[in-house]
């Protein structure tokens, strides 16, 4: 049926439901006449009979009411059950599966049931369940959401919400020799579109990367302006380097207010959700190392001989595209208007944070330490700078930024006045950084090579049902030597706490007798004390005499 077809029956029921609702309402006031029944059936192109009999169908039968004119079919009650909602989850929406399994559940019982045919199941199906029910049961809660109705939030003003996330990028780029996927971190402004701060980072994000990418945000100074200032609030979807210890505490400095979004809602944050998905279509799809997305089934490939970007270069790309958004892109919500016009047309007043102290507050705290004459003991590590001469015995507090091992920030304690930054003593040079970092990957590599292959069980292919066999056979000799071999290295089994049984309890004790025959008969009780072992003799009142000590402190 064409949808012209379906659209004219829909109308087609909905006329005879109000003619048959506006009859039934002037029986029951007792006005009903011929001449109203004859201009119904003329208006719907029936027999006045046909309309008689609707009324009388109706006053018998509500469902009649509100479907006049529908025919009764066998099956036309069938309804979907929980029982027939949970076979539609189980079998991802396969209606053929569910109706094979109605059949089979209907023929064992006794006596047999008549199951639904698989037209009806169908026609119960797209009557009872929603087509984001349907699309849910196939593709679960990402497939039914594209059926749902969402509202859109009020444009606001500048810096009211800005919204941040993660985007792996689809591009391979060469850092350090080695083909990677760069990760975006960004905060965006929900009134004007702009980009307000980015961040790049070659391998994965961290708490450091929004750190970083918070502080180009607020700043509006060059190269970050004229987007920035402190926001009201700011969303986020229970990303774990968003609610770090840090970065929450950077917020609360800077008093803004951190939303936390329920798991698994993007449309929350539809503003940088959006971004992420232009970014791709308009920017990164034309890039040399783009990970096509490829058809079910099949791996992406690319050409061998394509030349990728170097981080360097497509961090500087990704910036001059950033620019473009911010300046020459026409957003559709902004009517024409760039994100820079629309940030310059706003009057909303800014709040700006000095530099110094922005960068104090994007600092992790270490607490305080004792300046010494080697410099800033820091991770079992000394920190040196020029400014420490004659500065030995005071306290100063030690801030850094996440992972950056190389530098600290050193304030003073008591004022928290800047003393300046403290580079790390005796660093490595590069060449034999370079080198630990070969040998520590050669020997994870020899690492994993070995524990799969000592892991690694193979089972025999069958064409039959039967047990699985396990391959691999060891003579006794090697069973033997390899049980022996991982006994002296278990210290659980050199362990011999039954070599010398304990010895038997006093004979005034009340042992169980299977405790006593663990016990050794012939080795002498333990003294209950450190005293001597024979009993003192008992004093005048018949307590037993304390012993006596001399000038010297001995017993007497």
């Amino acid at each position: 049926m064409t949808p012209s077809a379906q659209a004219a029956g829909c109308l087609r029921r909905r006329g005879r439901h109000c003619a048959v609702r506006r009859l039934l309402a002037l029986r029951a006031g007792k006005k009903l006449t011929a001449g109203h029944v004859r201009v119904a059936a003329d208006a719907l192109g029936v027999a006045e009979r046909t309309v008689w009999r609707w009324l009388a169908a109706a006053e018998n039968d509500e469902a009649a009411a509100g479907d006049p004119g529908t025919r009764t079919r066998a099956g036309a009650t069938f309804t979907i059950t929980p029982e027939v909602r949970g076979l539609l989850a189980l079998w991802k929406g396969n209606v053929r599966a569910v109706h094979r399994e109605l059949v089979l559940r209907a023929a064992r019982t006794s006596p047999p049931a008549d199951a639904p045919s698989l037209t009806t199941l169908h026609r119960a199906i797209r009557r009872d369940l929603t087509p984001g029910e349907r699309a849910g049961l196939v593709g679960g809660e990402r497939a039914a959401r594209k059926h749902d109705v969402f509202l859109a939030r009020p444009r606001g003003w500048r810096n009211q919400a800005w919204e941040s996330d993660h985007m792996q990028a689809p591009v391979l780029v060469d850092v350090d020799g080695t083909a990677r996927r760069p990760w975006i971190t960004w905060f965006t402004d929900c009134a004007t579109n702009a980009i307000t701060g980015v961040a790049v980072t070659p391998g994965d994000p961290s708490r450091e990367s929004v750190l970083s990418a918070l502080r180009s945000a607020v700043l509006r100074e060059d190269p970050y302006g004229p987007f920035g200032g402190l926001p009201e609030k700011v969303r986020v979807d229970r990303g774990k380097d968003f609610l770090s210890r840090t970065v929450t505490a950077a917020f609360d400095l800077l008093d803004v207010t951190v939303e936390d979004l329920p798991a698994y809602t993007p449309h929350l944050k539809g503003t940088v959700e959006g971004l992420n998905r232009a970014v791709e279509s308009m920017f990164l799809a034309a890039l040399p190392g783009y990970a096509r997305q490829p058809r079910p089934g099949k791996r992406s490939s690319r050409p061998k001989d394509e030349m990728l970007l170097s981080f360097e270069d497509f961090t500087a790309r990704l910036l001059a595209w950033t620019l473009w958004w911010n300046t020459e892109h026409l957003p559709a919500p902004l009517r024409g208007r760039t994100p820079l016009e629309a940030w310059q047309d706003d009057p909303t007043p800014l709040r700006d944070v000095p530099v110094a102290d922005l960068w104090t507050f994007t600092l992790e705290d270490a607490g305080t330490r004792t300046l010494t004459t080697r410099g800033v003991r820091f991770r079992k590590r000394d920190y040196v700078g020029a400014w420490m001469t004659g500065q030995a015995g005071i306290q100063v507090r030690v801030r850094f930024m996440p992972h950056h091992d190389h530098r600290i920030e050193v304030y003073h304690a008591a004022t928290g006045r800047y003393l300046g930054p403290a580079d790390l003593a005796d660093r490595a040079t590069e060449e034999q950084v370079s080198a630990v970092r070969r040998a520590r990957a050669a020997r994870t590599r020899r690492l994993k090579k070995d524990l799969e292959a000592s892991q690694r069980e193979r089972y025999a292919a069958v064409n039959q049902p039967e047990a699985p066999q396990r391959l691999g056979a060891l003579t006794t000799a090697q069973a033997e030597a390899e049980l022996s071999q991982a006994t002296d290295t278990d210290l659980s089994q050199l362990s011999l706490p039954d070599l010398i049984p304990p010895a038997a309890p006093p004979a005034g004790w009340r042992t169980p007798a299977s405790l006593a025959a663990l016990t050794t008969p012939d080795r002498p009780n333990p003294l209950p004390s450190d005293r001597d072992s024979a009993p003192a003799p008992d004093g005048p009142d018949g307590r037993a005499a304390r012993p006596t000590t001399d000038k010297d402190g001995d017993a007497s």
